[in-house]
């Protein structure tokens, strides 16, 4: 069993419903979920490519995958992340826009986020008493021979490469995709998500996922809205 930190929308939201269609697979219920019949593109093509997304969910990662340590509890963990949650209050993320982030295409912010930055850092740090050291085949198929030094040093110290000064937020929205097909696919995903990114989103809960074995998919566990309780009964 491992757990991760996210950002996503809500299952009602309108992004979080053509995510779902897009990647074939709903992160709340864990059902699949038809692709979405799009020109330019097949229905074989877009399952094909979105087997990597769809496995892991549409989510943005805080904190990455983690057994849990020896010493604590998943009951410890949830009541973490509930008191944290409620310690920071919700913030509009800037518009997010689709992009390549390498080669794979995803959703990424239009613009930084200080509070988001911030945000991310903090859940690394706090939540890393929760956390499993990596074994060494763990770190070995992150090959650490490919990361920059601030990155291989974030790997040993806090079991993942791209978090404080290396965290970009992102969301993936397909696999590694050949050279020749990033444009195409980039023309159908603007297409296709353009109704959903008029609105900046609200960052206003904690998201806890979940693999319940080894290369099972991941699913929402749990929501842990942001905030006071008295604000959020007033909002």
């Amino acid at each position: 069993m491992r757990y991760s930190i996210c950002y996503t929308p809500s299952a009602r939201e309108p992004l979080a419903q053509a995510a779902a269609s897009w990647l074939g697979r709903s992160v709340y219920s864990g059902e699949a979920v038809e692709h979405p019949q799009v020109k330019g593109l097949g229905l074989q093509e877009i399952a094909f490519h979105t087997a990597l997304p769809r496995r892991n969910g549409f989510h943005g990662c805080l904190k990455a995958p983690f057994h849990l340590h020896p010493e604590v509890s998943e009951a410890m963990l949830l009541r973490e992340l509930m008191q944290f949650a409620g310690m920071i209050e919700p913030f509009s993320l800037p518009p997010l826009e689709i992009g390549r982030l390498g080669d794979h295409c995803g959703l990424m912010l239009a613009e930084p986020s200080p509070a988001l930055d911030r945000l991310a850092g903090l859940v690394v740090q706090a939540f890393d008493r929760f956390r499993a050291p990596l074994t060494e085949d763990e770190i070995d198929r992150m090959v650490p021979e490919r990361l920059s030094a601030p990155q291989f040093a974030n790997l040993y110290r806090w079991g993942d490469p791209h978090v404080l000064d290396e965290f970009r937020f992102s969301m993936p929205l397909t696999g590694p995709l050949p050279l020749h097909e990033r444009e195409r696919f980039l023309s159908v995903l603007r297409g296709y998500f353009a109704s959903c990114l008029e609105m900046s989103p609200v960052f206003s809960s904690l998201a806890l996922f979940v693999e319940r074995e080894a290369g099972a998919p991941l699913v929402v566990h749990s929501l842990h809205p942001m905030g006071r309780v008295s604000a959020r009964r007033i909002a």
